[in-house]
């Protein structure tokens, strides 16, 4: 891994033993990419910037909304990562995030088997792959999810339709975008889901447009 990848992980205020797991997800990531096609992203330093650091830079926020007092002594949070692809955000956030509780949802079979292969090589015993659709695990785990995650998975709309069976009541959905998000907004049902906050995410060395819009489900 390259020296700039190292010293980019350590600006963004990771640990040693973080920035070495990112180092391992990335490599990986990288590696099975030349035969499985998990990603349309393969340089390394470009993935660097568009996957890790776009995926560490949400968790300040995600903590913001659920880590409150009122939370003390319950059960680990837990966080359903929605089409998980290559494990973004799902695979940083684990790494960083440990006493949370994190299932990756992707259906398919080849992304599912790398996000196997790297919960293992980070014994990563607080997540769980889950190789099916969400539809699927929607009848298993109706109402058991504190919150959503997704990146870039599909409109907005959609995702929050996809969510809403799986989140417990007043439950989140942290949806990562990529571009102007008013029209896939404008789409979205008031009645059912409150638009909290949409943040614009600034990503170090790249000038491109990422936001975070905060839903809560109004049950």
């Amino acid at each position: 891994m390259s020296l700039e990848v190292d010293e980019g992980l350590r600006a963004a205020g990771l640990s040693p033993d973080e920035a070495a797991a990112m180092q391992y997800f990335l490599a990986e990531l990288l590696r099975w990419n030349r035969v499985h096609n998990l990603t349309a992203i393969d340089e390394t330093e470009a993935a660097f910037h568009l996957h890790l650091i776009d995926s560490i830079v949400v968790l300040p926020i995600l903590q913001r909304y659920l880590q409150t007092p009122l939370r003390v002594n319950e059960t680990p949070i837990q966080i359903a990562d929605l089409g998980s692809g290559g494990g973004l955000p799902g695979i940083p956030l684990a790494i960083l995030q440990p006493t949370w509780f994190f299932s990756l949802i992707e259906a398919s079979k080849k992304k599912a088997a790398f996000l196997q292969h790297v919960r293992g090589g980070l014994g990563l015993s607080h997540l769980q792959i889950m190789a099916s659709r969400v539809e699927n695990v929607a009848n298993t785990h109706r109402a058991f999810f504190d919150a959503i995650t997704a990146r870039a998975f599909t409109r907005l709309h959609k995702l929050l339709d996809l969510s809403a069976p799986l989140l417990k009541s007043s439950g989140f959905v942290f949806a990562m975008k990529s571009q102007q998000s008013e029209e896939e907004i404008s789409e979205v049902s008031s009645k059912d889901w409150t638009l909290l906050e949409e943040c614009q995410l600034s990503l170090p060395g790249q000038t491109l447009d990422r936001r975070l819009l905060v839903f809560q489900y109004q049950q």
